[in-house]
């Protein structure tokens, strides 16, 4: 039961949450197709930008990889080959990961509705778990993803 005032979590929209960087972050479960671990060697992408990490064949199908750190301008993150996991994004198309620290689980999150600037990734901070999570719009972070695969 919730108290007066806030809504019932189960009518809240569930959120992946992530580590990267040292920090939680939560992306809406709607926006991932599916969570796998990272199948290095990455094929090397021309021309891309520096926060990416390769290519990796998922089942036949190509997945760009980004390092979710260098969009979310973060540290980065130390990872030996094959650790952490990849959140492979439902980009229609488009097969595109972001390679994060870890994953923390799916729950229910209060999505921040203040104003936000244009192409801002972060929609603003909740708590989950008593803990505060950044929560992503994952329409701003999929173009800052593109964004590194365009020539400079």
């Amino acid at each position: 039961m919730s108290a007066v005032g806030e809504p019932a979590t189960e009518s809240l929209p569930r959120h992946i949450v992530f580590r990267t960087g040292g920090e939680r972050f939560a992306v809406p479960l709607e926006a991932v197709r599916e969570v796998v671990l990272p199948r290095p060697p990455f094929a090397r992408v021309p021309r891309a930008g520096a926060g990416v990490r390769g290519a990796m064949n998922l089942r036949g199908r190509v997945v760009a990889v980004v390092e979710a750190a260098a969009l979310l301008g973060v540290p980065r993150d130390a990872l030996a080959p094959g650790a952490g996991h990849v959140l492979v994004l439902d980009a229609g198309r488009r097969g595109l990961g972001l390679l994060v620290a870890a994953v923390l689980g799916v729950d229910p999150v209060a999505t921040p509705t203040a104003p936000r600037a244009p192409g801002a990734l972060a929609r603003g901070v909740a708590e989950v778990r008593g803990l505060p999570v950044t929560v992503i719009d994952e329409k701003a972070l999929e173009e800052a993803a593109a964004a590194l695969f365009r020539p400079q």
